[in-house]
């Protein structure tokens, strides 16, 4: 997954800007309740989906476990992972945990002063930072790969197993 995530991210994708119409169409698609006038600017989270649905993975993009909303909403990867025991949800601050590429992470407050506003896909781990692949970064609409230091702001990391299918 940490490929795909790492290809689809450099594309870039990205949502209106000044002088270009945007083009998650793709992701958007993929949430049949969703428009891309809705997710502009707030679809970093689909945008993981629609990685994991590229890297074959099986699951509807509003599992039953998802409480507070579809997995077009951080909370709803929250829900998802802790819901469901086959997949592993580690608090971001468990120092016995190392990330690896195609792990999902969770941040608090990265953009907003909010729990879970930000998500991403981890591409490589190193000591004290990740490489990650994310979408509406900045919450400049753009997707791209970044370093983001191992700090508060990561709330947990998910990892769904490479066999993993919902059905």
């Amino acid at each position: 997954m940490a490929e795909i995530a790492n290809r689809e991210a450099l594309r870039p994708f990205h949502g209106t800007l000044l002088n270009e119409e945007s083009n998650i169409h793709p992701i958007v698609d993929l949430f049949p309740k969703w428009s891309v006038e809705k997710a502009d600017r707030n679809w970093c989270a689909g945008f993981v989906y629609y990685c994991c649905v590229r890297a074959g993975f099986l699951f509807p993009y509003s599992p039953a476990e998802c409480i507070s909303c579809s997995l077009a909403g951080c909370g709803g990867w929250e829900d998802f992972a802790k819901g469901d025991k086959r997949i592993e949800y580690h608090v971001g601050s468990d120092e016995k945990f190392i990330p690896e590429a195609g792990d999902i992470v969770l941040y608090d407050r990265v953009f907003i002063n909010l729990e879970h506003d930000h998500i991403g896909i981890v591409i490589k781990n190193k000591t004290n930072s990740i490489i990650v692949a994310e979408g509406n970064t900045f919450n400049d609409n753009i997707s791209r790969i970044l370093e983001r230091n191992k700090d508060e702001h990561i709330r947990a990391y998910i990892r769904i197993p490479n066999n993993f299918s919902y059905y």
